[in-house]
């Protein structure tokens, strides 16, 4: 039995446009990338042959990594669910640091979607694991590489 992964409905958008791209794009390139090598002669020293090969096989396990991703996916999309200012998987949570007053702002996003750079970060790290559950007005320890630092959760947005 599998287990269910959450996923937001752009990162599910996401993943499956790759998976088209990869069966109706890629693929049938590689495909016909092995014909014309094979169309040179000799395979054995046939350098375009191996390396079609090898991209052929490593686009094939990608596209069955996304079909097992994507079969595994339970969407969860809160902008159908009432904002009740309780951090859940898929909403933006913004916080103050208690120590140094600044804001960020993080989007709780499933492990396939996580981009540090744009605010996207995993529901498994220590700062989503710390704010799941909580609600707005709440202060939060969360333990970093430099040591536990304190958050306030100033808003919670569906979006």
């Amino acid at each position: 039995m599998s287990t269910k992964v959450p996923m937001t409905p752009s990162g599910a958008k996401s993943l499956e446009a790759e998976l088209h791209d990869l069966k109706f794009t890629t693929r049938p390139k590689i495909i016909q990338a092995i014909s014309e090598a094979r169309a040179h002669g000799d395979l054995k020293e046939n350098a375009e042959y191996h390396a079609a090969k090898e991209q052929q096989s490593f686009v094939e396990g990608r596209i069955k990594e996304l079909e097992i991703k994507l079969s595994n996916a339970q969407i969860i999309d809160v902008t159908t669910l009432e904002n009740t200012g309780k951090v859940i998987f898929g909403a933006t949570v913004m916080l103050l640091n208690l120590e140094d007053d600044q804001k960020v702002s993080y989007h709780i996003v499933g492990d396939d979607e996580a981009d540090f750079k744009v605010n996207k970060i995993s529901y498994n790290t220590p700062m989503a694991r710390a704010v799941i559950g909580k609600h707005e007005g709440d202060a939060i320890d969360v333990k970093t590489p430099n040591g536990i630092v304190e958050y306030e959760i100033i808003s919670v947005v569906y979006q």
